[in-house]
């Protein structure tokens, strides 16, 4: 049995609509946010949104349960 990410109730909807596992999305926002240490919550969002095509709610559930460096 894989260990899931703990998390959102979102996670199994993210994964399937953008093919992608919940890690890949976290490593790519630590990864961000190792290179734009200055942005806030909403900001991590928009990038998301905008540089990935996540809808609101997706990027809001990933931003909220990804740890820290």
């Amino acid at each position: 049995m894989t260990d899931a990410p703990k998390g959102s109730a979102y996670f199994p909807a993210i994964e399937a609509r953008y093919g992608k596992p919940i890690a890949h999305w976290q490593e790519l926002l630590q990864a961000h946010r190792a290179e734009q240490p200055e942005q806030k919550f909403m900001q991590q969002v928009a990038w998301l949104k905008s540089e990935h095509g996540l809808g609101h709610g997706h990027a809001t559930a990933l931003v909220s349960a990804t740890p820290a460096g």
